[in-house]
Protein backbone atom coordinates (compact mmCIF):
# COMPACT_ATOMS: atom_id res chain seq x y z
CA UNK A 1 0.00 0.00 0.00
CA UNK A 2 1.02 3.19 -1.11
CA UNK A 3 2.80 5.81 2.04
CA UNK A 4 2.12 8.58 -0.22
CA UNK A 5 0.07 11.11 1.52
CA UNK A 6 -1.44 12.78 -2.35
CA UNK A 7 0.33 12.27 -5.97
CA UNK A 8 -0.02 13.88 -9.13
CA UNK A 9 -1.32 11.97 -12.46
CA UNK A 10 1.51 10.77 -12.77
CA UNK A 11 1.75 9.30 -10.21
CA UNK A 12 4.64 11.64 -8.35
CA UNK A 13 4.38 13.58 -5.14
CA UNK A 14 6.72 16.37 -5.73
CA UNK A 15 8.95 18.95 -3.94
CA UNK A 16 10.63 22.22 -5.16
CA UNK A 17 13.04 24.03 -2.86
CA UNK A 18 13.50 27.74 -3.68
CA UNK A 19 17.26 29.21 -2.52
CA UNK A 20 19.73 31.08 -3.30
CA UNK A 21 23.38 30.14 -3.61
CA UNK A 22 25.40 29.02 -0.44
CA UNK A 23 22.54 27.71 1.62
CA UNK A 24 23.20 24.33 0.82
CA UNK A 25 19.84 23.78 -0.87
CA UNK A 26 21.21 21.67 -3.32
CA UNK A 27 22.56 19.13 -0.99
CA UNK A 28 19.52 19.32 0.89
CA UNK A 29 17.55 18.01 -2.13
CA UNK A 30 20.14 15.56 -2.66
CA UNK A 31 20.18 14.36 0.55
CA UNK A 32 15.72 14.43 0.87
CA UNK A 33 15.79 12.14 -2.22
CA UNK A 34 18.01 9.90 -0.47
CA UNK A 35 16.43 9.38 2.44
CA UNK A 36 13.18 8.27 0.70
CA UNK A 37 14.86 6.10 -1.47
CA UNK A 38 17.32 4.26 1.08
CA UNK A 39 14.88 4.96 3.83
CA UNK A 40 11.80 4.07 2.84
CA UNK A 41 12.07 1.98 -0.43
CA UNK A 42 10.19 4.64 -2.51
CA UNK A 43 11.80 5.46 -6.72
CA UNK A 44 12.92 8.86 -6.60
CA UNK A 45 14.78 11.25 -8.24
CA UNK A 46 16.76 14.45 -7.23
CA UNK A 47 17.89 17.27 -9.86
CA UNK A 48 18.77 21.41 -9.04
CA UNK A 49 18.91 24.48 -11.35
CA UNK A 50 21.49 26.97 -10.33
CA UNK A 51 23.07 28.81 -13.41
CA UNK A 52 26.33 29.95 -13.14
CA UNK A 53 26.36 28.39 -9.11
CA UNK A 54 27.46 32.26 -7.88
CA UNK A 55 26.78 32.34 -4.55
CA UNK A 56 23.76 34.88 -3.92
CA UNK A 57 22.38 33.74 -7.41
CA UNK A 58 18.93 31.68 -7.63
CA UNK A 59 18.97 27.89 -7.17
CA UNK A 60 16.30 25.13 -7.07
CA UNK A 61 16.27 21.97 -6.19
CA UNK A 62 13.39 19.55 -7.19
CA UNK A 63 12.43 16.63 -5.89
CA UNK A 64 9.98 13.62 -7.01
CA UNK A 65 9.09 10.46 -4.92
CA UNK A 66 6.57 7.82 -6.36
CA UNK A 67 6.01 4.14 -5.09
CA UNK A 68 8.90 1.47 -6.34
CA UNK A 69 6.26 0.06 -8.87
CA UNK A 70 6.25 3.20 -10.83
CA UNK A 71 9.10 3.99 -12.91
CA UNK A 72 10.57 8.05 -12.99
CA UNK A 73 10.67 8.85 -16.44
CA UNK A 74 10.05 12.46 -15.94
CA UNK A 75 13.24 14.87 -15.49
CA UNK A 76 11.79 18.28 -16.45
CA UNK A 77 11.79 20.84 -13.15
CA UNK A 78 8.80 20.26 -10.51
CA UNK A 79 6.12 22.57 -11.71
CA UNK A 80 3.44 22.03 -9.61
CA UNK A 81 4.85 21.37 -6.70
CA UNK A 82 2.67 19.36 -3.50
CA UNK A 83 5.25 21.07 -1.35
CA UNK A 84 7.39 24.23 -1.38
CA UNK A 85 10.59 24.87 0.65
CA UNK A 86 12.02 28.81 0.57
CA UNK A 87 15.13 29.18 1.80
CA UNK A 88 15.20 33.27 1.77
CA UNK A 89 12.71 35.56 1.32
CA UNK A 90 14.81 38.17 -0.39
CA UNK A 91 13.63 35.52 -3.40
CA UNK A 92 10.25 37.49 -3.37
CA UNK A 93 12.01 40.29 -4.82
CA UNK A 94 12.44 38.45 -8.34
CA UNK A 95 11.37 34.46 -7.97
CA UNK A 96 7.41 33.85 -8.33
CA UNK A 97 8.54 31.15 -5.11
CA UNK A 98 4.94 29.73 -5.03
CA UNK A 99 4.25 29.25 -9.30
CA UNK A 100 2.27 26.50 -9.70
CA UNK A 101 1.25 25.56 -6.42
CA UNK A 102 -1.47 22.76 -5.79
CA UNK A 103 -4.68 24.27 -3.87
CA UNK A 104 -3.86 21.99 -0.50
CA UNK A 105 0.11 22.65 -0.94
CA UNK A 106 2.40 23.30 1.51
CA UNK A 107 4.86 26.36 1.60
CA UNK A 108 7.69 26.26 4.30
CA UNK A 109 9.58 29.93 4.83
CA UNK A 110 12.86 30.27 6.67
CA UNK A 111 11.47 33.40 8.00
CA UNK A 112 10.84 34.48 11.57
CA UNK A 113 7.81 37.01 10.78
CA UNK A 114 4.28 36.19 11.23
CA UNK A 115 2.06 33.96 9.50
CA UNK A 116 -0.45 37.17 7.80
CA UNK A 117 2.71 38.80 6.72
CA UNK A 118 4.08 36.04 4.92
CA UNK A 119 0.64 34.60 3.29
CA UNK A 120 0.32 38.48 2.12
CA UNK A 121 3.54 38.69 0.76
CA UNK A 122 3.27 35.49 -1.16
CA UNK A 123 -0.43 36.29 -2.17
CA UNK A 124 -1.71 33.01 -0.99
CA UNK A 125 -5.75 31.91 -0.14
CA UNK A 126 -5.43 28.55 0.66
CA UNK A 127 -3.04 25.23 1.73
CA UNK A 128 -0.76 25.50 4.39
CA UNK A 129 1.58 27.73 5.46
CA UNK A 130 4.73 26.36 7.69
CA UNK A 131 7.17 28.81 9.08
CA UNK A 132 11.06 27.96 10.91
CA UNK A 133 13.22 29.94 11.98
CA UNK A 134 16.42 28.32 9.92
CA UNK A 135 18.61 31.05 10.30
CA UNK A 136 18.75 31.54 14.33
CA UNK A 137 18.83 27.80 14.20
CA UNK A 138 21.60 27.41 11.95
CA UNK A 139 23.35 30.65 13.52
CA UNK A 140 23.02 29.15 17.51
CA UNK A 141 24.23 25.65 16.27
CA UNK A 142 27.04 26.84 13.81
CA UNK A 143 25.66 24.76 10.64
CA UNK A 144 23.92 25.80 7.78
CA UNK A 145 20.36 26.58 7.04
CA UNK A 146 19.72 23.50 4.78
CA UNK A 147 19.79 20.89 7.94
CA UNK A 148 17.41 23.13 9.75
CA UNK A 149 15.02 23.27 6.29
CA UNK A 150 14.82 19.83 6.33
CA UNK A 151 13.84 19.09 9.86
CA UNK A 152 11.03 21.60 8.93
CA UNK A 153 10.57 19.46 5.84
CA UNK A 154 10.52 16.46 7.79
CA UNK A 155 7.48 17.43 10.04
CA UNK A 156 5.57 19.02 6.80
CA UNK A 157 6.27 15.22 4.67
CA UNK A 158 5.04 13.04 7.86
CA UNK A 159 5.40 9.85 6.07
CA UNK A 160 9.48 10.44 5.82
CA UNK A 161 11.47 8.81 9.00
CA UNK A 162 13.47 11.32 10.40
CA UNK A 163 15.72 8.47 11.85
CA UNK A 164 16.84 7.84 8.12
CA UNK A 165 17.48 11.72 7.48
CA UNK A 166 20.21 11.15 10.62
CA UNK A 167 21.43 8.34 9.01
CA UNK A 168 22.01 10.81 5.54
CA UNK A 169 23.57 12.95 8.04
CA UNK A 170 25.94 11.08 9.02
CA UNK A 171 26.62 9.28 6.02
CA UNK A 172 27.61 12.60 4.65
CA UNK A 173 29.37 14.84 6.99
CA UNK A 174 31.35 11.77 8.95
CA UNK A 175 34.02 10.96 6.51
CA UNK A 176 35.09 14.34 5.32
CA UNK A 177 33.51 16.84 8.43
CA UNK A 178 33.37 14.48 11.22
CA UNK A 179 32.91 17.18 13.59
CA UNK A 180 29.59 18.40 11.42
CA UNK A 181 27.48 15.45 12.15
CA UNK A 182 26.85 16.53 15.84
CA UNK A 183 25.98 20.05 15.62
CA UNK A 184 23.91 19.17 11.78
CA UNK A 185 21.73 16.41 13.54
CA UNK A 186 20.93 19.28 16.37
CA UNK A 187 20.09 21.34 14.06
CA UNK A 188 18.11 18.99 11.88
CA UNK A 189 16.07 18.13 15.17
CA UNK A 190 15.53 22.02 15.68
CA UNK A 191 14.17 22.14 12.72
CA UNK A 192 11.96 19.42 12.98
CA UNK A 193 10.52 20.70 16.49
CA UNK A 194 10.57 24.09 16.04
CA UNK A 195 8.66 24.36 12.73
CA UNK A 196 5.17 26.39 13.11
CA UNK A 197 1.53 25.60 10.83
CA UNK A 198 -0.67 27.39 9.58
CA UNK A 199 -3.60 25.84 7.58
CA UNK A 200 -6.13 28.08 5.45
CA UNK A 201 -9.48 26.39 4.20
CA UNK A 202 -9.44 25.11 0.77
CA UNK A 203 -12.72 25.37 -0.94
CA UNK A 204 -13.76 22.73 -3.44
CA UNK A 205 -13.67 25.03 -6.59
CA UNK A 206 -10.64 26.09 -5.57
CA UNK A 207 -7.11 26.34 -8.44
CA UNK A 208 -3.66 25.98 -7.92
CA UNK A 209 -1.24 28.85 -8.64
CA UNK A 210 -0.56 29.54 -11.83
CA UNK A 211 2.92 28.29 -13.34
CA UNK A 212 4.83 31.07 -14.83
CA UNK A 213 8.01 29.88 -16.64
CA UNK A 214 10.86 32.72 -16.70
CA UNK A 215 11.51 33.90 -19.91
CA UNK A 216 15.37 35.64 -20.96
CA UNK A 217 14.95 39.26 -21.01
CA UNK A 218 16.16 39.64 -24.21
CA UNK A 219 16.26 37.81 -27.68
CA UNK A 220 17.31 37.47 -30.88
CA UNK A 221 14.02 40.77 -31.42
CA UNK A 222 15.52 42.48 -28.53
CA UNK A 223 19.05 42.39 -28.24
CA UNK A 224 21.04 45.70 -28.77
CA UNK A 225 22.27 45.98 -31.73
CA UNK A 226 25.59 44.77 -32.18
CA UNK A 227 25.09 42.50 -29.14
CA UNK A 228 25.92 45.26 -26.54
CA UNK A 229 26.12 44.11 -22.82
CA UNK A 230 24.16 46.87 -20.81
CA UNK A 231 25.34 45.29 -17.73
CA UNK A 232 29.03 45.01 -17.57
CA UNK A 233 30.80 43.23 -14.69
CA UNK A 234 29.70 45.39 -12.32
CA UNK A 235 26.57 46.25 -9.84
CA UNK A 236 25.90 49.80 -10.46
CA UNK A 237 23.18 48.06 -12.64
CA UNK A 238 22.11 45.05 -10.11
CA UNK A 239 20.32 45.01 -6.88
CA UNK A 240 22.47 42.08 -5.30
CA UNK A 241 20.40 42.20 -1.76
CA UNK A 242 19.52 38.63 -2.95
CA UNK A 243 23.06 37.26 -1.77
CA UNK A 244 22.85 38.09 1.37
CA UNK A 245 22.50 34.93 3.87
CA UNK A 246 20.82 37.03 6.84
CA UNK A 247 22.72 39.57 8.14
CA UNK A 248 23.95 43.34 6.75
CA UNK A 249 26.11 45.81 8.46
CA UNK A 250 24.40 48.44 10.90
CA UNK A 251 26.01 51.56 10.88
CA UNK A 252 25.95 54.04 13.65
CA UNK A 253 27.13 57.29 12.67
CA UNK A 254 27.76 58.70 16.27
CA UNK A 255 30.63 56.33 17.05
CA UNK A 256 32.05 56.70 13.01
CA UNK A 257 35.75 58.33 12.94
CA UNK A 258 35.78 58.19 9.37
CA UNK A 259 39.20 56.11 8.73
CA UNK A 260 37.63 54.27 6.21
CA UNK A 261 39.13 51.30 6.89
CA UNK A 262 35.22 49.67 6.04
CA UNK A 263 35.66 51.41 2.75
CA UNK A 264 38.98 49.53 1.88
CA UNK A 265 37.99 45.90 2.58
CA UNK A 266 34.30 45.99 0.86
CA UNK A 267 34.14 44.35 -2.42
CA UNK A 268 31.46 46.93 -3.93
CA UNK A 269 31.92 50.25 -3.21
CA UNK A 270 28.75 50.13 -0.71
CA UNK A 271 29.65 53.10 1.23
CA UNK A 272 29.14 56.23 0.09
CA UNK A 273 30.83 59.32 1.58
CA UNK A 274 30.44 63.23 1.41
CA UNK A 275 32.20 66.43 1.56
CA UNK A 276 32.96 68.58 4.58
CA UNK A 277 34.85 70.46 7.18
CA UNK A 278 36.26 68.84 10.04
CA UNK A 279 36.26 71.05 13.33
CA UNK A 280 39.21 72.98 12.30
CA UNK A 281 37.84 74.33 9.00
CA UNK A 282 39.46 71.76 7.00
CA UNK A 283 38.04 70.07 4.17
CA UNK A 284 37.74 66.04 4.81
CA UNK A 285 35.43 62.98 3.52
CA UNK A 286 32.14 61.66 5.69
CA UNK A 287 31.25 58.63 5.54
CA UNK A 288 27.41 59.20 5.14
CA UNK A 289 26.15 55.83 5.21
CA UNK A 290 26.10 52.47 2.89
CA UNK A 291 24.20 51.83 -0.10
CA UNK A 292 22.65 48.48 0.85
CA UNK A 293 22.16 47.65 -3.15
CA UNK A 294 25.19 46.54 -3.46
CA UNK A 295 25.99 44.97 -0.35
CA UNK A 296 25.89 41.15 -0.58
CA UNK A 297 26.62 40.82 3.26
CA UNK A 298 29.93 39.57 3.84
CA UNK A 299 30.68 41.47 6.79
CA UNK A 300 34.42 42.33 6.03
CA UNK A 301 33.62 46.09 7.15
CA UNK A 302 32.40 44.87 10.84
CA UNK A 303 35.83 42.65 11.08
CA UNK A 304 37.53 45.58 9.81
CA UNK A 305 35.69 48.66 12.06
CA UNK A 306 38.37 49.50 14.76
CA UNK A 307 35.19 51.38 16.38
CA UNK A 308 31.59 50.13 17.66
CA UNK A 309 30.36 51.90 14.62
CA UNK A 310 29.72 49.02 12.36
CA UNK A 311 27.90 45.84 13.75
CA UNK A 312 26.37 42.59 12.11
CA UNK A 313 22.75 42.73 12.42
CA UNK A 314 19.53 39.82 11.45
CA UNK A 315 18.06 41.81 8.24
CA UNK A 316 13.99 42.03 8.58
CA UNK A 317 12.53 42.78 5.53
CA UNK A 318 12.23 46.83 4.87
CA UNK A 319 15.34 47.58 6.68
CA UNK A 320 17.57 48.50 4.03
CA UNK A 321 15.20 50.80 2.34
CA UNK A 322 14.96 52.48 5.13
CA UNK A 323 17.94 52.98 5.98
CA UNK A 324 20.38 52.99 3.47
CA UNK A 325 21.80 55.79 1.45
CA UNK A 326 21.61 55.87 -2.10
CA UNK A 327 25.26 56.55 -3.96
CA UNK A 328 24.70 59.45 -6.93
CA UNK A 329 25.86 57.66 -9.80
CA UNK A 330 25.49 59.46 -13.13
CA UNK A 331 25.30 57.02 -16.11
CA UNK A 332 26.80 58.56 -19.58
CA UNK A 333 27.64 57.05 -22.66
CA UNK A 334 30.88 55.36 -22.68
CA UNK A 335 31.19 54.68 -18.60
CA UNK A 336 30.39 55.82 -15.86
CA UNK A 337 31.02 59.07 -13.81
Amino acid sequence: MSILPKKNKLGFFEIRLESIGGLGANLAGKMLAEAGVLGLGLNGSNFSSYGSEKKGSPVKSFVRFCDPDVEIRAHSPVEEPHVIGVFHEALYKTVDVVSGLTPDGIVLVNSMRDFDDIKSDLDLEYGTLAIVDALSIAVEEKTKVNTAMLGALYRICDFLDPEEMRNVIRRTFEKKYPYLVEPNIRTFNRGYAEVKFKTYETPESAHGKEFTRELPLLGYLTQEIGGVITSQANSIQKDLSGSRQGFLPKFEQVHCINCAACDTVCPDFCFVWEKGEDKRGREQMFLKGIDYQYCKGCLKCVEACPTSALSDLRETIGYAEENGVKHNFRLVTGGIS
